[in-house]
């Protein structure tokens, strides 16, 4: 299983990340990261996006969820048969959220080992036949930041751009309108992820730091334009 993994995302990503280096991103470590993440995000753009539709839907349709669970409290029965008619009729996925986790997830844990190994000459040996070594591979992004370790720099703002993305992902609460339960547990946890982000990265390398804002940019590009469509 574990060969399997490395065969079929961590060799890929090295190898994509190597090429990137040599060839389009000036033998700059940071940018081939950038670049690495936008074409892996690009590559899952399809599923993300129907994911956080998905998601916000859930999010808008709050207030018939509650009145449901009201209405029909004392009929479980009943409850799961509209629930599970209201999901058909806004053509939501009540579980998108966990499958973007499932997806994330292994893609983490392959970059993360890839930048674990680094550019040695063993992590080298991956390299597939038609790429060659790059003649020198510097750690230090633009002169600045050295990717190789902690950067309490880049961990600060992965912090504020998880931050950002979960108030992005919050649901618009109209004027007069009274949140529900669910609007206000939603309000509480946009702390967590910036949370759980301050405390993982400081003991990762800036590299994997780097990847963190990538991908909550790009998610919150992609909030925006999920968000201007269900809320025009």
């Amino acid at each position: 299983m574990s060969y399997l993994f490395h065969l079929l995302l961590a060799q890929p990503i090295f190898n994509a990340l190597v090429a990137l280096y040599k060839y389009v991103a000036f033998e700059d470590l940071g940018i081939a990261i950038i670049l690495l993440t936008i074409v892996i995000r690009f590559i899952l753009y399809p599923l993300f996006y129907k994911a956080l539709r998905s998601q916000s839907i859930m999010q808008k349709i709050q207030p018939e969820i509650a009145r449901i669970q009201k209405e029909y409290k004392d009929d479980r029965e009943q409850q799961a048969l509209k629930m599970m008619a209201l999901w058909k009729e806004h053509k939501v996925n009540p579980f998108a959220s966990f499958g973007l986790i499932l997806v994330q997830l292994p893609i983490l844990i392959a970059m993360y080992r890839v930048f674990l190994n680094g550019f040695s000459a063993e992590a080298l040996n991956d390299l597939y036949p038609f790429l060659s070594v790059p003649e020198n591979i510097n750690s230090v992004s633009l002169g600045l930041i050295n990717l190789s370790t902690p950067n309490m720099i880049i961990v600060g703002i992965a912090v504020v751009a998880q931050y950002f993305q979960s108030r992005l992902a919050l649901p618009k609460i109209k004027e007069g309108q009274t949140p529900t339960k669910a609007q206000q547990t939603a309000r509480k946890m946009v702390f967590i992820a910036p949370i759980i982000t301050l405390l993982i990265l400081p003991r990762l390398s800036a590299a994997l730091g780097l990847y963190w804002i990538t991908t909550a940019v790009f998610s919150i590009i992609q909030q925006h334009i999920v968000n201007k469509r269900l809320y025009k």
